[in-house]
């Protein structure tokens, strides 16, 4: 069969296919089902229960949502306190978070360094990992490799299959350590193997920290600031988790539920977070940010910054979606505390560059986005709309140097300790599988046999 034959095969089974597979919207409303998981009002279903991260954004006033400032709470502690704590002190803070993260305390200072330690030792890769895994098999989608690898790795665990908690934390903190690695080797060979660019390798510097490993394995020249390595470790404690209820966080305790080994819950993990309904958003809001510069006569005037604004929402702009990426949030209604601290960060780093204009393009933005949302329907104009925390750090990232491509894989090597807590917890307390209900609502047909059939 010719392609061409081949596609209009294709072609002819999908011509029905809408009719046989679609829903009618209205049939979730009318058997009372929560699409999503969300009910009418916005807020979450309750799935199950956690110590991890707190996620707070509004209040229920008498059967009503009542809007706040946002609030992230990584196992009782404020991520801003977290945040400006390691600031002050002018020292590296995702280990920190990720500690506090696994083991519910703060470390002492020794815990601390030794902790790094072992982050440090275990960061190395399988021998032969990186050409057998990753430089036989490039990818043009580095999260698509992240995920594959992490499956890989089950092969050269001789204990993947220990159910224990000791074996549980040995893989969550190499999953810590080695996944920035993976990823950097991987756009390597992307960069390599699509793009036509030398294959540059680095060796591991076993003083650096996560920050400086991701900056020091990118860079061809391996330099980096002070400045830039401290405000990407920051990135990653903003990052690093989000609560059980976010899709990759659920995504991994359903899979841990179900009986099956951290290697896959982690990689399927992944594999949610690539969506751009999820982490994939923050380099739709990178395009985005592009659409409106190459399309806007002046991104400075608010009418032409609204119009273009307008014409998304109608699909008439971008990718068709009708989102405003990097506006909005399941959760938080007044402000994305991420938002909040990358915003700020954004700020400091823009000043004065080539890239403030474009900072003062996202301003624009989100200032004019929730009036515009609210103009379009009546059901929107009832819930607020902040910017989360995808609409500035798409630009922090391209100021650091972090190629497009890695935006999203960033979110993955952070937020691996998010999962790797709630995995965890599933595994000490879940204690039975999740499995929500479906309704079914098809028809019962009586069989044709197969000469019957037009």
């Amino acid at each position: 069969m010719s392609n061409q034959n081949f596609n209009d095969y294709i072609n002819s089974l999908c011509l029905g296919l809408r009719d046989y597979s679609a829903l009618d919207p209205a049939l979730f409303q009318k058997y009372h089902v929560n699409r999503g998981l969300r009910r009418p009002d916005g807020t979450g279903v309750v799935a199950g229960i956690t110590k991890v991260c707190n996620v707070h954004g509004y209040m229920l006033n008498e059967g009503e949502i009542e809007p706040i400032p946002g609030e992230l709470i990584y196992r009782g502690y404020e991520i801003t306190d977290l945040v400006r704590a390691v600031e002050k002190e002018n020292r590296f803070g995702y280990e920190e978070t990720a500690y506090l993260l696994l083991f519910g305390t703060l470390p002492t200072a020794d815990q601390l360094a030794e902790f790094r330690q072992y982050i440090s030792r275990s960061r190395e890769l399988p021998e032969g990992f990186v050409l057998d895994m990753i430089a036989k098999a490039p990818s043009n989608n580095i999260m698509n490799k992240l995920a594959r690898s992490v499956l890989a790795l089950y092969s050269y665990d001789d204990d993947c299959e220990v159910r224990s908690l000791e074996n549980e934390v040995r893989i969550a903190i190499s999953m810590i350590a080695r996944l920035p690695v993976i990823m950097s080797a991987a756009y390597q060979v992307k960069r390599n193997h699509f793009d036509g660019e030398s294959l540059v390798m680095h060796p591991l510097r076993p003083e650096e920290s996560n920050a400086e490993t991701i900056l020091s394995l990118l860079r061809l020249d391996r330099k980096y600031t002070p400045e830039e390595a401290h405000l990407l470790d920051i990135c990653m404690m903003l990052h690093a988790e989000h609560g059980g209820g976010n899709n990759s966080a659920f995504t991994c305790r359903v899979l841990t539920s179900s009986g099956t080994d951290p290697y896959a819950a982690y990689s399927a993990a992944i594999g949610a977070l690539k969506g751009f309904r999820h982490g994939g958003a923050n380099i739709k809001v990178v395009e985005q940010l592009d659409n409106f510069k190459q399309t806007i006569k002046n991104p400075e005037d608010d009418g032409q910054v609204a119009d273009h604004i307008r014409k998304v929402l109608r699909r008439e702009e971008g990718d068709g979606c009708g989102l405003i990426y990097g506006m909005g949030h399941a959760v938080y209604t007044l402000s994305d505390p991420r938002a909040v601290l990358l915003k700020e960060k954004a700020l400091e780093l823009a000043e004065g560059t080539e890239y403030e204009s474009d900072f003062r393009l996202l301003q624009t933005i989100e200032r004019l986005t929730p009036a515009l949302v609210a103009e379009k329907s009546a059901h929107a104009a009832a819930k607020n709309i902040c910017a989360n925390v995808d609409l500035y750090s798409g630009l922090v990232y391209r100021m650091l140097g972090i190629p497009a491509d890695l935006l999203t894989p960033m979110f993955a090597v952070s937020r691996i300790a998010g999962w790797a807590a709630h995995r965890i917890e599933e595994v000490l307390t879940g204690g039975r599988i999740i499995r929500p209900a479906y309704k079914s609502i098809a028809k019962r047909v009586a069989y044709v046999p197969i000469s019957e059939r037009t």
